[in-house]
């Protein structure tokens, strides 16, 4: 597992079990959005903060699965930003209710999430690990509950708005980052390796629904990155796998 999916874990559980022995470190770290400005650090401490076992548990679950593969995808710096501008934007979505206090990583957990979905949208999730789901229909499901949580005026202790906020933080730094990646990428010389995600989404590419004369291209490019390597198409290549692995 990568370093700081491991540090970010081990510093939410020692949070807990220093919340646990002293409450009163919560009430100094948990976000209450009216007060931002008397205490502007707790956008960022609450975070580190959760209100049980099964809140901790939950949140860590999902760093565990999704963060390291999401951390190597991104690079250490990149993840470290998705994950802390998801969960500020969180709390900062946190206005709609300024007198609600907030804890829990799950706005920047919601961030990472997406960031998942978006390499590997395909990839199943199995819920209470026995009912699969692709990434990105749990993204869509977990939009549409947060909505209905947030608008509908749930009291189930859940900060919905929080959630939302993370998707719109993470949304936000992956636009960001592919504008700035195809903006080096058109200043470069060449076109860099493709990642290890493009090569996972090019290479599931259903080839009997393609035309014949498609589904030949296709046979010839991937035994082209069998022989060669990924690093030798051609920006045209690029493209056509491009083309079909986005349908």
């Amino acid at each position: 597992m990568n370093s700081w999916t491991i540090r970010l874990i081990a510093a939410n559980v020692v949070m807990f079990v220093l919340t646990s022995l002293a409450p009163a470190v919560t009430t100094m770290l948990m976000f209450v959005p009216a007060y931002v400005v008397v205490r502007p650090w707790t956008i960022v401490t609450y975070m580190f903060l959760h209100g049980g076992v099964w809140h901790l548990l939950f949140n860590m679950l999902g760093l565990y699965f999704f963060g390291p593969r999401l951390e190597e995808e991104l690079g250490t710096r990149e993840f470290l930003l998705l994950y802390f501008i998801s969960g500020i934007v969180g709390g900062m979505f946190s206005f709609l209710t300024p007198f609600v206090a907030i804890i829990g990583a799950s706005g920047a957990l919601f961030g990472v999430l997406l960031g998942f979905a978006r390499y590997w949208p395909r990839e199943s999730i199995y819920i209470w690990g026995i009912l699969p789901i692709q990434a990105r229909w749990m993204v869509v499901i977990m939009t549409v509950l947060s909505l209905i949580g947030g608008f509908g005026g749930s009291s189930d202790n859940i900060a919905h708005f929080a959630h939302l906020g993370g998707f719109a933080g993470g949304y936000l730094f992956l636009v960001w980052r592919d504008r700035r990646t195809r903006a080096a990428r058109t200043l470069s010389v060449g076109p860099p390796p493709p990642s290890s995600a493009d090569l996972h989404r090019w290479m599931r590419i259903d080839r009997d629904k393609l035309h014949e004369v498609n589904r030949a291209e296709l046979d010839r490019i991937t035994g082209k990155i069998r022989t060669l390597g990924a690093a030798s198409l051609t920006q045209s290549e690029r493209e056509f796998l491009e083309r079909f692995s986005a349908t």
